[in-house]
Order: structure tokens, then sequence, then C-alpha cells
């Protein structure tokens, strides 16, 4: 059995949208954001963590986006991997560097795709029963 690939996590606040977006189709979210929105998702997120094939590509397989007050709470709008990647430990391994930034006094809190929310129970989030939400308009 072939070693699994190394994985080079890193802060990128500047991030390709075109990459973002590929990783976002490539992890089932989907891409029909348009790209004015991606680059605006990126450019007012507080913490943008990256995970990336340690290759001579450096393929972007893993993003978080957060948004946070770094005192208080982080909201994470996207935790995405791409399917190829998934079963790895990447998006573990970006929400360790999400708490490991943020540090200890900093909530984390996000609303899961549904297929998502064993996920989230696995690494230890705990599930909380009020969310409230206004869908957009656009």
């Amino acid at each position: 059995m072939p070693e699994p690939p190394k994985i080079l996590y890193a802060s990128e606040p500047d991030l390709d949208a075109a990459e973002f977006c590929r990783v976002l189709v490539e992890s089932g979210f989907g891409g029909g954001h348009g790209e004015l929105r991606l680059k605006a998702m990126l450019s007012h997120a507080d913490l943008v963590l990256t995970a990336r094939l340690d290759r001579r590509d450096r393929k972007l397989v893993g993003v978080l986006r957060g948004v946070t007050d770094f005192f208080w709470v982080c909201y994470i709008s996207e935790l995405a991997v791409s399917k190829s990647a998934q079963g790895l430990g990447i998006g573990k391994g970006l929400v360790g560097d999400a708490r490991r930034q943020l540090g200890p006094v900093v909530a984390m809190a996000l609303i899961s795709e549904p297929d998502a929310v064993g996920f989230y129970e696995r690494i230890g989030m705990t599930r909380i029963p009020a969310a409230f939400w206004f869908s957009r308009e656009c």
C-alpha cells in the first residue's frame, strides 16, 4: 500500500479565487458563487488556511475560511476538502491548525452540511440545538 501524501498546512490570506473555487467544486460545495463573490469572500475573511499536497505542483486540496474577532468566536464559513483527498485527515488538520492559531480563548462555530455532521462530531465538536438563518436573496 502506498504511503499517503504529505500535506502542507499554511495561512494564505491572498489565496487565488480560482484555486478556492476548484476546491469548492471538488469537495461537493459547488462553484456557482461567481468570481467577484469568491474574491470578496476571501478578501473579507480573517482566517484563510490551506492544505496542499507536498509535491512539485503544491496542489490545493483543502481550505478553511473563517471570520473572527480573534478574542471571542470564529465562525468557520467553509471547510472544504477535495473528494480525492478526503479521508487523509485534512479537515481535522485544518480545524486543528485554526484552533492553534486562535488559541484557547476563541470559540469556533459553523453550520454543517447534513452529510458532514458525523465528521464534526468525530473531531470533538459539540452539536448545539439553537441556530438561526436568513437565506440569501441572491
